[in-house]
């Protein structure tokens, strides 16, 4: 198996390997998981693997599970259908960087992504360090945030556009999760900054400490959050994917932020994913 860095911050391509090997091959397998720890997310052209096998190398990371709002192959549970189609455009909209199911109290650990059907131009994706985000932040805001919680919110986000009725029922059964600002990761013992798109706002912000009058809440405190979730922005921190059919990337969802480029024409976009569950967040 060939390394091949893609940039300085993040992402190597796999060459001269297949998944579907690693099923078995615990050695192989090892050298894939040590690689993503080191570089947060990996890359794999023309492996034309099975959603069974798909399954099965996802697995090998944990178990895996469902999303309550996209489709899953009914006979393979834990691979989400994310289709896209020139029929509904309106549902091709995903672009906003993000980590994974944040609004769950238990995250994914990371994703493996196929690609089945893919644009002919765009449709991209992209991926951003959070590792490298926190350790580039000022001193000051460091000791700002240290301590922060923040609420994710999966009504706000996939509960938004839906009747009233069926977006607070989503709520009743996924809650806000509350997870630190900055996480540390549970391998590697690196410091993450873990707000995102899903994040709504800190929890326990308002204290004699940081609120002196009301304006250090409100907007002090929603500033504090955009700026933090804008560092998922900085160019220096990402890759970028072009996705073909057969093309794989894994992730580790701990320790990054994705965006999925929403520029293709109306056009399928078919791609399947396993998401593996993770550990609590601290």
């Amino acid at each position: 198996m060939q390394v091949e860095q893609l940039t300085c911050a993040i992402g190597a391509e796999l060459v001269n390997v297949k998944l579907a090997d690693a099923i078995h091959d615990d050695g192989l397998f090892a050298e894939i998981r040590a690689q993503l720890l080191k570089h947060r997310v990996l890359f794999l052209r023309d492996q034309d693997i099975s959603r069974a096998e798909h399954v099965a190398f996802a697995r090998r990371f944990g178990e895996l599970e469902d999303h309550p709002v996209a489709g899953s192959d009914p006979e393979h549970p834990g691979l989400v259908q994310i289709y896209k189609s020139p029929e509904t455009p309106a549902d091709r909209y995903e672009n906003a960087w993000h980590t994974d199911a944040t609004w769950r109290e238990i995250p994914p650990m990371g994703c493996v992504l196929r690609c089945v059907e893919a644009p002919s131009v765009g449709g991209d994706t992209m991926w951003t360090n959070m590792v490298l985000a926190y350790d580039n932040l000022p001193a000051d805001i460091k000791a700002r945030i240290e301590g922060l919680r923040a609420r994710h919110s999966i009504e706000a986000s996939f509960g938004a556009a839906m009747p009233i009725e069926q977006r607070l029922a989503l709520k009743a059964r996924f809650p806000d999760a509350e997870h630190p600002v900055v996480r540390t990761h549970p391998e590697t013992g690196e410091k993450v900054l873990f707000v995102n798109a899903f994040a709504t706002h800190f929890s326990n912000y308002h204290t004699p400490e940081r609120v002196r009058f009301g304006q250090d809440a409100n907007p002090g405190a929603g500033e504090l959050l955009r700026y933090l979730v804008s560092q998922a922005y900085i160019p220096e921190y990402q890759v970028r994917w072009r996705w073909k059919p057969n093309s794989i990337a894994i992730w580790d969802n701990r320790s990054t932020q994705h965006y999925a480029v929403m520029d293709y024409p109306a056009c399928h976009r078919k791609m399947e994913r396993a998401g593996i569950i993770g550990d609590a967040t601290f």
